[in-house]
């Protein structure tokens, strides 16, 4: 089994981010198996957050884009080399306000609002970016906040995307 900080079952988040104009934000990373690769700001969820708010963070950290959840639009699961269950949520975000891209030069090349008309035409897309700019993105699970399941749980933060 492969050791790392993160054990042998991950959960990433990922933000499609669409402004007024309709453009979508995307980034290019500087690591991993998209590197030079043109995606989503994406991260992993910390251990003190839900998965809702891990989106709006990572995106912020990437970018210094601020974001509101607009809902959850799909999961992203596989296995790697047979040990690692690697589960991604994607979820869909409006920027707040009119603020200036700022990617973070120790995990991005660039960072950048594009039109996704334009963004088919780019070479270095990833398979993911590929597959949702071929989608209609109408469907999209709401948060549903404010619910107690029980105190016996003892959770802090509880959600449901219905």
């Amino acid at each position: 089994m492969q050791k790392n900080k993160r054990g042998n079952v991950w959960l990433g988040v990922s933000g499609l981010v669409v402004n007024k104009k309709g453009e979508w934000l995307v980034v290019k990373k500087r690591y991993g198996g998209l590197k030079g690769k043109w995606s989503l700001p994406a991260g992993f969820v910390e251990g003190n957050e839900t998965a809702d708010e891990a989106v709006i963070r990572e995106t912020l950290e990437e970018t210094g884009i601020i974001t509101i959840n607009k809902g959850l639009i799909g999961l992203r699961t596989g296995v790697l080399k047979g040990e690692i269950s690697d589960n991604m949520l994607m979820f869909l975000l409006e920027p707040i306000g009119e603020h200036s891209v700022m990617a973070d030069e120790n995990e991005l090349y660039e960072a950048k609002f594009v039109n996704p008309t334009a963004l088919i035409k780019e070479e270095d897309c990833s398979v993911l970016l590929q597959y949702l700019l071929d989608k209609n993105l109408t469907e999209v699970k709401a948060v549903i906040d404010g619910i107690n399941p029980g105190d016996q749980f003892g959770y802090t933060a509880y959600k449901i995307f219905l």
